[in-house]
């Protein structure tokens, strides 16, 4: 199998407004995309049409099935969490891993036992008794513990406090993904999942914007702090972006000689944050 996800022309229209507008995308075995943009972008029914939760045009192949007509085949090589982890109130910890187990083949029920053990959950305590922080672990702990070969993050920490969003991510790296696996993320937090991502996706409308590894990314963009002095020359070389800080103009170049911007001011390699900005310039109008 050469791609976990292949699609092309993939479209969804909602009545007269298009969602998803003929996008072509792959993701490889083994690597952990972040599917990055703004509210309303198409991101999330580019993941329900992947999970085969709703209806498309276009082609679309998942682990090599269709979503649309293999669904339940699917699903038992995938893994979803989504913004809500939507658990009964009544449902207790031991309670949701019996169901698991009893439901799923693939379910570890000591890997799931072992998890929650780390966390201030208890066996016998209730949803209805848990912080939102502790639900999303009782999700992660059943979702982790079962051997899929695709996770899909659908904002997984919305809500979140910082300790809760780092721990959730350690995890994931620590406890789910190998070269076996793909993780598929999309979120609003870019600056905490920057350095785990080997790929990356920009979509905007319903279209994709930019789709590039992570090195491919550090090889293209290139940001410098222009000095007074520099700026007519820098602005000369047409950048894609600037903003001002401290006085001092930061101007972000796509596919300029490094070299030659080092002689412009400072040079680094600009945030996954920063060029998200960028790139979505005008989307907020």
């Amino acid at each position: 199998m050469n791609a976990v996800i292949e699609a092309r022309g993939l479209t969804k229209r909602y009545g007269k407004r298009t969602a998803v507008d003929g996008i072509d995308f792959s993701v490889p075995p083994g690597r952990i995309v972040g599917l990055i943009g703004p509210n309303g972008s198409g991101k999330t029914t580019t993941l329900k049409a992947a999970l085969g939760l709703i209806d498309f045009e276009g082609e679309l192949s998942v682990l090599g099935f269709d979503p649309r007509t293999q669904r339940d085949d699917l699903m038992k090589e995938v893994c979803f969490i989504a913004d809500v982890a939507i658990l009964p109130r009544w449902l207790r910890v031991k309670d949701a891993i019996d169901f698991v187990e009893g439901v799923h083949p693939r379910f570890d029920r000591k890997k799931a036992e072992r998890y929650v053990a780390n966390t201030k959950l208890k066996p016998g305590m209730k949803v209805k008794e848990m912080s939102k922080g502790m639900i999303v672990q009782l999700h992660l702990a059943l979702v982790m513990a079962i051997d899929a070969k695709l996770l899909v993050l659908d904002e997984p920490t919305l809500g979140l406090d910082i300790i809760y969003r780092k721990t959730f991510y350690q995890n994931l790296l620590e406890d789910y993904f190998d070269e076996q696996k793909t993780i598929v993320i999309t979120t609003h937090q870019v600056e905490e999942v920057e350095h785990i991502l080997t790929d990356l996706m920009f979509i905007r409308d319903g279209r994709i914007v930019l789709a590039a590894t992570m090195e491919e990314i550090g090889e293209r963009y290139t940001e410098v702090m222009v000095p007074p002095d520099k700026v007519g020359a820098a602005s000369a070389l047409a950048p894609i972006d600037q903003r001002t800080v401290f006085g001092k103009q930061v101007m972000l170049f796509d596919g300029v000689c490094r070299t030659q911007l080092g002689q412009l001011g400072e040079v680094r390699n600009p945030s996954v944050a920063d060029l998200f900005v960028a790139t979505m310039k005008g989307t907020y109008a």
